[in-house]
C-alpha cells in the first residue's frame, strides 16, 4: 500500500462516512490474560464515544509506510492453505460476527504481547468501502465505482493509570480530589487486512502500524501473521550505522558521512518534487554507489556490501531517512553534541589541531551563549 491508499481509508473514520456498524473488543492484563471480551452496537453509544472508538481505529493505521506503517506479504502457500492467514479471512467473511473466531484472534495476541503495567485493549472494526471511481484529475466521483472493499481494522492500545489530582466540581463551586482512573492511551499497534492496493482489494498482503521505534514486536508479527517482521525504524538506523562503522574501518570519515547524508537528501528532494506516490526506498547497490561517489575503496565498498546484505537482506530497500537522519546533521563526542542545519554543513570541519582531533565550527555569522552574543 501507498501512503495515498491509506489516506483514502482513513477519511473514512467518521460517523458520517463508516460502515463500521460493531465496535469488538478484548482487556488483556500484564499478565496476556483476557479478562473481558465485548460486542457494542456503534451507533447506540453517545456520539462522543462512537468517534472516540473510531478515532483509535483511525489512529491504529496512522503515519507514514516505512515510518510506522509497514507492508506485510503472505506467501501462496499460506494464502492456501496457512493457518494465520485463514484466521483472518474468516474475520472478514463473518464481518467479526462470530465471536468464537474473534477469541481466537484475541487468544493470538494475548498470548505473543505484553504492554503496559495495566494492560491493553483490544479493538476490532470492519468496514465495508463503495471505491469511488477517479478520474484523470484525481477527483473522485461518489457515484460511479462497481468496486467493493471488505476489511479488517485492528488497534492494541496500552491502558494506563492516570495520577491523582484536584479536580473542580462545578455544583460545589469547589475543588476535590480526583483518584487514580485507567484511561485508554493511543495505539501501540495495529493492522489492517487485506491490503488495499491499487485501490482494490490484495489477500496476499495486510498493513502494520508499529509507534514504537525500537521495538519490532516480532513474538505479535509471528503470531498473527507467520511472517518476517518489519525492522523497527530505530534499529534500522542503529544497524546501518554498524554496517559503516565495520566495513569502512578506517576510510569511515566525516566527509564519507557528510557527502552520503548530502546524496540521500538530494534523492529525497527529487523525489518530493516529482510527487511520486510510491515511498522512496534506497538499496544496497544504491547506497554503495554513494560510497563509491565519496572515494571509498573497493574492499571497503565489498565489505559493506555483503554486510548490509547480511543485517538487511538481499533485495532490501530502506526508506533513506531510516538510514541516516536526512532532516539534520549531528556531531556527537563525550561531552558535546552540535546539530548544523544540513545544508550548512560547510560550516563544520573535523580537523587535528596541535596534535589534538577537533571539531571545527566557522562562526563569521556570530556566536550566542545561552542567548549572549559574545566575541
Amino acid at each position: 500500500m501507498i501512503d495515498k491508499e491509506i489516506s483514502e481509508l482513513r477519511r473514512r473514520f467518521r460517523v458520517d462516512r463508516t460502515a463500521i456498524t460493531h465496535i469488538y473488543g478484548c482487556y488483556v492484563n500484564p499478565f496476556g490474560e483476557i479478562l473481558a471480551e465485548f460486542d457494542e452496537s456503534l451507533t447506540l453509544l453517545p456520539a462522543d464515544e462512537q468517534e472516540k472508538y473510531l478515532e483509535l481505529l483511525k489512529k491504529g493505521i496512522s503515519g507514514t509506510v516505512g515510518r510506522t506503517l509497514s507492508n506485510l506479504s503472505f506467501s501462496t502457500a499460506q494464502v492456501q492453505s496457512g493457518e494465520e492467514h485463514a484466521l483472518l479471512m474468516q474475520l472478514r467473511q463473518e464481518r467479526l460476527k462470530e465471536a468464537e473466531t474473534r477469541h481466537t484472534l484475541f487468544a493470538k495476541i494475548a498470548g505473543s504481547l505484553r504492554l503496559a503495567e495495566v494492560g491493553y485493549l483490544i479493538l476490532l472494526g470492519c468496514d465495508v468501502y463503495d471505491v469511488p471511481f477517479r478520474g484523470k484529475d484525481g477527483v473522485l466521483h461518489d457515484d460511479s465505482g462497481d468496486t467493493q472493499f471488505s476489511y479488517l481494522v485492528c488497534a492494541i492500545c496500552p491502558v494506563k493509570e492516570t495520577r491523582p489530582a484536584l479536580r473542580y466540581e462545578a455544583a460545589e463551586k469547589s475543588f476535590h480530589g480526583k483518584g487514580v482512573d485507567q484511561v485508554v492511551a493511543n495505539p501501540e499497534l495495529g493492522f489492517l487486512f487485506p491490503a488495499f492496493d491499487d485501490r482494490a482489494a490484495n489477500l496476499y498482503g495486510a498493513l502494520l502500524y508499529n509507534r514504537s521505534k525500537d521495538c519490532g514486536y516480532d513474538e505479535f508479527v509471528e503470531a498473527v501473521f507467520h511472517t518476517r517482521p518489519p525492522m523497527a525504524v530505530g534499529v534500522q538506523k542503529d544497524t546501518f550505522r554498524e554496517v559503516l562503522v565495520e566495513a569502512l574501518d578506517e576510510e569511515c570519515s566525516s566527509g564519507v558521512i557528510q557527502n552520503v547524508h548530502t546524496q540521500l537528501r538530494e534523492l529525497a528532494a527529487v523525489h518530493k518534487e516529482a510527487r511520486d506516490p510510491e515511498p522512496l526506498t534506497v538499496s544496497c547497490g544504491e547506497v554503495s554507489d554513494m560510497l563509491e561517489h565519496t572515494g571509498v575503496s573497493e574492499p571497503r565498498m565489498a565489505a559493506f556490501r555483503v554486510k548490509f546484505e547480511e543485517a538487511f537482506g538481499v533485495d532490501a530497500a530502506l526508506p533513506p531517512q531510516n538510514l541516516l537522519n536526512t532532516a539534520q546533521l549531528e556531531y556527537r563526542t563525550p561531552n558535546v553534541v552540535i546539530k548544523v542545519d544540513p545544508d550548512r554543513q560547510d560550516l563544520i570541519q573535523v580537523r587535528e589541531l596541535g596534535g589534538v582531533r577537533c571539531v571545527v565550527i566557522a562562526a563569521d555569522e556570530g556566536v550566542e551563549i545561552n542567548g549572549v552574543s559574545v566575541v
